[in-house]
């Protein structure tokens, strides 16, 4: 069951926590859902690289881009999150008409814990993609290919969005990003500093 404590969360963000004594959970429990959390990102990133070569139809190339970043979004925003990390978030509207977000995380339990394998995926493809789309929108402007653009704002858009999401659901959708970084890095210089104390 999900809840919206992000104390309960399953996954890790930033570095995947082991514990020593236990089993590392390095299997992939989902290999469909891990396959198209990749597919859809990573084939529009293709045909946006690759449509000058193989097609001059610039109207076919960018429908198949938003058609494929669009199957992206709703993949990863209903399916895949929820099944690989155990995370999801969603906008509803209430009886007076006011719009809410909601992020929520999956209580720890057994076998729907996370593996770390699909953890590490599900990150590394949602922090991945939109940077590359910010480096094509830069890109586009200054070659000055203007037609592109609105592509690659929406790819920006669509994918940032899942990602602005999926972070809010893991950090908790109060918490802001500068308080996340400031707890991770204070975290990692705590380590370092019991290690180098453990060593003398």
């Amino acid at each position: 069951m999900l809840t919206g404590d992000p104390n309960d969360e399953d996954v890790s963000l930033f570095d995947a926590e082991e514990d020593a004594g236990k089993k590392s959970k390095s299997n992939i429990k989902h290999p469909v859902a891990t396959f198209f959390h990749l597919f859809f990102r990573v084939s529009a990133v293709c045909v946006y690289l690759l449509c000058g070569f193989y097609s001059k139809s610039f109207i076919a190339c960018m429908v198949t881009i938003i058609l494929l970043l669009s199957c992206d979004f709703w993949t990863v925003k209903n399916i895949t999150g929820r099944l690989m990390v155990g995370l999801r978030w969603w906008n509803q509207v209430d009886d007076d008409g006011r719009s809410h977000w909601v992020f929520e995380s999956r209580k720890r339990s057994g076998k729907q814990q996370a593996s770390n394998s699909e953890s590490r995926i599900f990150w590394l493809g949602l922090i991945v993609c939109p940077i590359l789309w910010v480096i094509f929108v830069f890109s586009t402007l200054f070659s000055f290919n203007i037609k592109w653009l609105p592509v690659v704002i929406m790819g920006l858009v669509l994918q940032g969005a899942n990602l602005y999401g999926y972070v809010k659901c893991k950090v908790g959708g109060k918490t802001d990003l500068k308080n996340m970084a400031t707890n991770y890095f204070g975290r990692q210089f705590l380590k370092q500093a019991l290690s180098k104390e453990e060593e003398s």
